[in-house]
């Protein structure tokens, strides 16, 4: 596949993704009453800005693709593609929850994202703080409400994702980097905390995808092989991304991480040897699908279009 054509797959994926994204918030913002409704109108703006303030709706392409590799129909069938678009839209609830809490001033304190004022900044931090609490639980809410699954497998959605999000996950990996900020750490504790704040998403929202359409166990390891490699190297590509880019390019405060004195993969290697660690765990998350008994295509042409992005 080649980089234009999988732009284009990538594009058709997040238009799918808005459009649940924006049927799972309507049905949740239509279901108060006329008292509580007007009460509660900021709370679904700084939701909603949070959701729809641009991203690449990269997790749900995870989502997407490792269903894809499984059972290539999975996509377009029901009723695992309205299951899938569930659990393409928890993902990224939980990714958009993490980024309005991780821009607050008692963590990043950042003022931009995605070219735009962060949520605190755009409202209030009461808001966001509410708002990124609201979008965690509309995410699990979703996954819960699946009943075209079978109970076993809404209960294997949400361990993924709840381990994703936990201690064992992005919470986990949040405390490694403010514990870190002004401190020297390793590359070994860099990779480490990355693993937990980054690619614990990522691995399940591939796995999650996989479930849905019914992956056997040998398979879901060697998707998560897959997944821990590229998690990683997505990080690699941030970090080198936040030392070369621009404001304007990033969409939020260039060579923040140097400003706050964080260890970050490139200010331990260079950006060179940055970028060639990019190339290996690229390599690596191709070889984990090497004799994977189903279409991976769509997955390997993702790690491939985030590798591009460190050049």
């Amino acid at each position: 596949m080649s980089s234009a054509d999988f732009a284009a797959q990538l594009g058709t994926w997040q238009t799918r993704c808005n459009r649940a994204l924006q049927k799972a918030l309507g049905e949740s913002d239509s279901e108060f009453d006329s008292a509580a409704g007007p009460l509660l109108q900021r709370l679904f703006e700084a939701s909603d800005y949070a959701l729809n303030s641009g991203g690449k709706r990269l997790r749900p392409a995870l989502v997407y693709a490792g269903a894809a590799a499984v059972d290539a129909t999975a996509l377009d069938r029901r009723p695992l593609n309205e299951a899938l678009d569930s659990a393409a839209c928890a993902v990224e609830l939980i990714h958009a929850y993490s980024l309005v809490h991780d821009d607050l001033p008692s963590m990043d304190d950042d003022d931009l994202r995605r070219g735009q004022p962060t949520v605190h900044r755009a409202f209030d931090e009461a808001t966001a703080i509410l708002a990124g609490d609201a979008l965690q639980a509309r995410a699990f809410e979703l996954l819960t409400n699946q009943s075209q699954l079978e109970p076993a497998t809404r209960l294997q959605l949400l361990r993924l994702l709840t381990a994703a999000s936990g201690a064992r996950g992005m919470v986990g990996g949040q405390v490694m980097d403010i514990a870190a900020t002004g401190q020297s750490a390793t590359l070994a504790e860099v990779e480490a905390m990355h693993a937990l704040k980054t690619g614990a998403l990522m691995r399940a929202s591939v796995a999650m995808g996989a479930t849905v359409a019914g992956a056997r166990r040998q398979q879901l390891a060697q998707l998560d092989r897959f997944s821990r490699n590229f998690g990683l190297a997505f990080q690699y590509c941030d970090d080198v991304l936040d030392a070369t880019g621009t404001t304007q390019s990033l969409g939020k405060a260039a060579g923040a991480d140097a400003a706050l004195r964080k260890s970050t993969t490139v200010s331990l290697l260079g950006v060179e040897a940055a970028r060639a660690r990019v190339e290996e765990l690229t390599a690596a998350a191709v070889a984990a699908l090497s004799d994977f008994s189903g279409q991976p295509e769509l997955l390997l042409g993702l790690a491939q279009f985030v590798a591009e992005r460190s050049r």
